[in-house]
């Protein structure tokens, strides 16, 4: 099932038996736990509301057999407990063991697992076993994959709408570019903007700009903009402002020397014919940053690149041995790039 229709449902009112969660995605992952436990209704720790984690893994089958005395149904909450994890070189026997116990008790009990428990797995990541296959068949089963740009928009949208709060698509696909694709972070500063523009107002580039926290790639990107047009004194700005707002000198360094590196990478993919995205290992949800590194890219040649990485790589040696302030260092890489 999608993210989509799970949300769906749950909007609906319907909830399923079995559920089982995994991948990158928490906040909206966490969203969906939320709203089946706003679903079910009063939970009582211990009666008809249960966690479980890999320290009380095995008591998972008793207390599905143990009924919710006064309550029609009991919630059981298995979380991050390597059940369903892949096994590795060397097989866990005990865990294998009662994986096996807990898909023959769930096959033989479906019907009164349906009509007295509501079974919420949620696992990082899992692997491929019977387990896996007997949740797929009698319930739900949702990877919650980091969200594309366009899935990341609609949602935005629907937030500022909710709020009576008007955003165009550009400015929500420059949101993204300056704060990233996590939902949840993306959620803090959407909220900060929806507040400021208030009911009936309008969210622009220029509130983003003032009032949100940037990424620092996305800031990277600015600095190395206005070094790719010769603007030195835009470049120093932008790098000034970072170390203003306590972003650590060393971090700003490997950002640079990274975003370099990738974009050195891309003029090699370019003279090749060879895909950007594959080269860079994007994920689906970074797509939209391939027009931007092809573009940044164009401003400088190859062998430029190939020097400015080195003057990196020189600065930080020169900075760890003391010979050079290594701000001081980034402030004449940068001038006598722009020179």
């Amino acid at each position: 099932m999608t993210i989509e229709n799970l949300e769906k449902e749950l909007k609906n009112g319907v909830l399923q038996s079995i559920y089982l969660f995994y991948g990158e995605e928490l906040y909206l992952l966490e969203s969906c736990v939320k709203k089946i436990k706003t679903l079910f209704g009063e939970t009582v720790k211990g009666i008809n509301y249960v966690t479980i984690d890999e320290t009380n893994l095995t008591s998972i089958i008793s207390e599905m057999e143990t009924p919710a005395f006064g309550y029609e149904k009991k919630l059981i909450l298995v979380k991050n407990s390597g059940l369903l994890k892949k096994d590795g070189k060397r097989k866990n026997v005990e865990l294998s063991n009662l994986r096996d116990k807990i898909n023959e008790y769930i096959k033989k009990n479906v019907d009164t697992i349906k009509q007295s428990i509501i079974l919420v797995i949620i696992e990082d990541e899992i692997g491929k076993n019977d387990l896996i296959s007997t949740i797929e068949k009698n319930g739900v089963s949702v990877k919650f994959e980091f969200q594309k740009p366009m899935q990341i928009e609609a949602r935005i949208k629907a937030i500022c709408n909710g709020y009576k709060v008007n955003i165009d698509s550009n400015t929500i696909r420059y949101f993204i570019e300056c704060c990233g694709t996590n939902m949840q972070e993306l959620i803090n500063e959407i909220r900060k903007l929806i507040e400021h523009a208030g009911a009936e107002g309008t969210i622009k580039k220029e509130d983003i700009d003032k009032l949100s926290i940037k990424k620092l790639e996305s800031v990277i990107f600015e600095l190395t903009d206005n070094l790719g047009k010769k603007q030195i004194k835009q470049a120093l700005d932008v790098m000034n402002n970072l170390i203003y707002q306590k972003e650590p000198i060393q971090k700003i360094l490997i950002t640079l020397y990274n975003h370099f590196k990738k974009l050195y990478f891309v003029t090699l993919a370019l003279n090749t014919n060879r895909d950007v995205t594959e080269v860079l290992n994007l994920k689906p949800n970074q797509a939209f940053l391939v027009g931007k590194y092809k573009t940044q890219a164009r401003y400088f040649k190859e062998e430029e690149l190939k020097t400015i990485l080195q003057k990196l790589i020189d600065l930080d040696f020169e900075y760890k041995i003391g010979q050079i302030d290594i701000q001081i260092g980034l402030e004449s890489i940068l001038c006598t790039y722009c020179s």
